[in-house]
C-alpha cells in the first residue's frame, strides 16, 4: 500500500505541483493586470470614446481627424484552459475565456486612448474592436481597437458607473442627414 502511494506521488506529483503553480501565478497576474487597467482607464478618462460612426463633434479650429490604434496580444494560463475544456464538455459558459477577452478589449482601448492623448486629441469616434484567435487552442487572442481621433470643443467626458466598459457615451446626439 505504501509503495503504491509513493508511486502515485512520483508519477503525478510534478503534474499537480505545476498545475497548482500555474493557477496561483496566472490568477495573480490576471488580478494585477485588471488593477493596472482600472488605473489606466481612470487616467485616460478625459478622452471621450464613441462607437458612433457618423457622430460629428464640434471640432477645434484647425483640427483634423487622425487614425488612432491600440493593439494587444494576451495569452491565457493553462489552468484556465483546462477548466474551459471541462466546462465545454457540459455546454457551460466559458467564463475563463470571457475574462481573457474582456482584458484584451480593455487593454486595446487603453492603448488607443494613450496614443490619442500623446498626439493631443480629446475625442475618438467611430471606434471599432476586432478580436482574433492567434492559435488553434484559443489560448491567445489579439485585440485591436481603432477609431478617428479629433480635438473637440464640446469635450465633456461622461464618467461611467462601471469600470468594465471603458467606452464613453457621446456628449451630443448624432446628426441625421
Amino acid at each position: 500500500m505504501n509503495d503504491s502511494l509513493t508511486q502515485v506521488l512520483i508519477n503525478y506529483g510534478p503534474f499537480i505541483f505545476l498545475f497548482a503553480a500555474g493557477w496561483f501565478f496566472g490568477s495573480r497576474h490576471e488580478r494585477q493586470h485588471l488593477a493596472q487597467l482600472k488605473v489606466a482607464e481612470q487616467a485616460l478618462g478625459d478622452i471621450t470614446v464613441s462607437s458612433e460612426r457618423f457622430y460629428r463633434p464640434e471640432l477645434a479650429v484647425g483640427s483634423e481627424g487622425a487614425l488612432v490604434l491600440g493593439s494587444v496580444v494576451i495569452a491565457q494560463d493553462y489552468f484556465k484552459m483546462i477548466i474551459a475544456r471541462v466546462l465545454s464538455l457540459f455546454g457551460k459558459n466559458l467564463t475563463t475565456y470571457e475574462t481573457l477577452l474582456d482584458r484584451a478589449r480593455r487593454e486595446a482601448i487603453v492603448r488607443m486612448r494613450a496614443q490619442a492623448k500623446v498626439k493631443g486629441y480629446t475625442h475618438i469616434y467611430g471606434v471599432r474592436l476586432e478580436v482574433t484567435n492567434i492559435n488553434q487552442l484559443g489560448s491567445m487572442v489579439e485585440a485591436i481597437a481603432y477609431g478617428t481621433a479629433v480635438i473637440s470643443t464640446d469635450h465633456t467626458p461622461i464618467v461611467s458607473a462601471t469600470h468594465t466598459s471603458p467606452a464613453r457615451l457621446p456628449s451630443a446626439p448624432p446628426s441625421i442627414s
